[in-house]
């Protein structure tokens, strides 16, 4: 329900705030005064399709705020939860800026959301209805929900249980789909990642492996070199006959016998005696390297060759050993999950077809329980358009023929069809042209189906042109009807349908300073009496026509 709307720099509304209530709410003044302005902001709320040619002349911006009854249905909460919207237990915010930049922001509890997600949130708020503008009603793909509608709890169980058969059996679809349509690049990547798998495994790298490689090679590769450096060196340091090893030890000697008479004496010595000692396992080391050294060219061969094979997994696979392995792990990995055998796709195809005869018979019980709802939506509608003076008129929920494809909602196309002249045959809701037939089809819909949708604000706009009389009266008793189960606002130039509300405002439109200005003024029961009058007379309201406008607020009350 909507409970308050504020407007501000909104056409010819400089600033606006009304308060509306529950039951039937008229909405009635002078043509143009501004009276479908307040339902055009109501829409832009709702998610409509807004323009910067709805700002008012000179300013930038303009301003949309309404403040709803928080609805109930489960749907729309778990929308809400799904959007992160934090709710209270009582109200709905919603604001919309437009700039005069083009910029839209909508906002919901304070939280931006997309103008298409606030058309979803619309959708349960307010259900707007002009002469030619019915929504659902009037759009023929939308008739199979509206008959759905009508259907009982167990139905509605039922169709949620074709909904989650029907989407698994879709996605297992699409599934068996790609892998078709892959199949040829799917075995290619699979006999690929086989052969780079074994490829790797074969060659049995260990972390570490390359840095030894090639240490043992530059070894190999340099096998004269060593040996020459370490032969000199031996000769060097340990020749027979002066040898520099015996130099050393000769200069020990004499350096001993003075070491004690200085200081600096002594610290040579000790050097010396170092480096003496130190030249000593020098040449015992270099002894045992000449002795252990080597040559093997097979060797050297093998560990070219091992080197070879790493530059090459190297380039392929990875920047280093740890690389190449870690690569390794991966596409193990994805050849254990896509280890897809022709006996797993038959499998698969099995489950494909049992899920397509398990969809196809919940949709075959649907479309049985459609059947019948049909026919307590038929028998209720004529119902309410014998009450609007359409005794005369055929209604049918026609079940179109089909190739019984399935899609989300089943296997069924519905179209409501009409004939209000005996005779005639039944032609689509949708083409029926009279006004004034038109209004009392749909008001006779929207009777029965307010009390299914439970949607918090109804609005008709003007829905009752073309009618008059004893039709003008049952459009204003239907219209009340519709009010007892859901919010009611109604733009009406008839007096019996004002006088049918539970309140009626009055819609003006003056010039202060130069600027046009709509004003809204809530009507007191005197002041209701004087504009019922001006609706049935005009300009000149006589003693008579406030008589007949008090019997009409009477009759109302009854």
């Amino acid at each position: 329900m909507l409970q308050e709307l504020t407007i501000e720099n909104f056409a010819i509304i400089s600033k606006l705030r009304l308060s509306f209530h529950q039951g039937m709410t008229a909405l009635t003044g002078e043509t143009g005064a501004g009276k479908s302005i307040i339902i055009d902001a109501m829409g832009l709320l709702a998610g409509g399709r807004g323009s910067s040619d709805y700002i008012r002349q000179g300013a930038q911006k303009c301003t949309l705020e309404g403040l709803f009854q928080l609805p109930k249905q489960a749907d729309f909460l778990a929308f809400m939860e799904e959007l992160g919207i934090e709710i209270d237990e009582q109200n709905l915010i919603i604001q919309r800026d437009m700039s005069a930049s083009g910029k839209n922001v909508c906002r919901v509890n304070g939280r931006i959301v997309t103008l298409a997600n606030l058309r979803k949130i619309g959708e349960f708020l307010v259900d707007i209805h002009g002469q030619n503008e019915h929504q659902e009603l009037m759009q023929a793909e939308k008739h199979l929900g509206l008959l759905d509608e009508f259907g009982t709890q167990s139905f509605k169980r039922a169709k949620k249980k074709y909904h989650e058969t029907y989407d698994a059996f879709r996605q297992l679809e699409q599934q068996v789909k790609k892998i078709q349509a892959n199949e040829k690049m799917f075995v290619q990547r699979i006999d690929m990642l086989q052969f780079q798998q074994e490829e790797i495994a074969n060659a049995e790298l260990e972390v570490g492996e390359e840095e030894q490689l090639i240490e043992e090679r530059e070894k190999l590769s340099n096998y004269q070199k060593i040996v020459d450096g370490l032969a000199e060196s031996y000769e060097a340091l340990n020749a027979e006959g002066l040898s520099s090893l015996d130099g050393v030890g000769t200069a020990l000697a004499q350096l001993q016998g003075i070491a004690h008479l200085d200081s600096e004496y002594n610290s040579i010595f000790e050097n010396v005696q170092n480096a003496y000692y130190l030249l000593q396992d020098s040449v015992g080391d270099i002894s045992r390297q000449l002795d252990n050294l080597e040559f093997d060219e097979n060797r050297l061969e093998e560990v070219n060759h091992r080197l070879e094979m790493i530059r090459q997994l190297k380039r392929k696979y990875g920047e280093s050993i740890e690389a190449i392995l870690a690569y390794q792990e991966e596409i193990s990995q994805e050849l254990a999950e896509s280890n897809f055998s022709d006996g797993q796709m038959d499998k698969l195809l099995q489950e494909l077809t049992d899920k397509e005869v398990e969809v196809r018979r919940l949709a075959q019980d649907l479309h049985s329980q459609r059947l019948e709802i049909a026919k307590k939506l038929e028998k209720s509608i004529l119902t309410e358009l014998k009450e609007l003076y359409m005794a005369n008129t055929d209604f049918e929920v026609r079940f179109l023929e089909t190739d019984h494809q399935l899609h989300r909602e089943g296997m069924d196309q519905v179209e409501f069809y009409i004939t209000t002249n005996p005779g005639e045959p039944l032609k689509p809701l949708v083409k029926v042209a009279s006004g004034g037939e038109l209004s009392r089809v749909m008001l006779a819909l929207k009777t029965i189906f307010s009390k299914k949708q439970g949607i918090t604000s109804i609005v008709f706009d003007e829905v009752d042109t073309g009618v008059s009389g004893r039709v003008a009266q049952a459009i204003a008793d239907k219209i009340y009807q519709v009010a007892q189960n859901s919010q009611v606002l109604c733009i009406t130039h008839l007096p019996q349908v004002a006088a049918v509300a539970n309140y009626q405002y009055y819609i003006s439109k003056d010039v202060k300073k130069g600027r046009t200005e709509t004003e809204v003024q809530q009507l007191t029961a005197d002041e209701r009496v004087a504009e019922i009058a001006r609706m049935l007379a005009g300009s000149e309201i006589t003693d008579l026509t406030k008589k007949h406008a008090e019997e009409l607020l009477s009759m109302a009350k009854k």
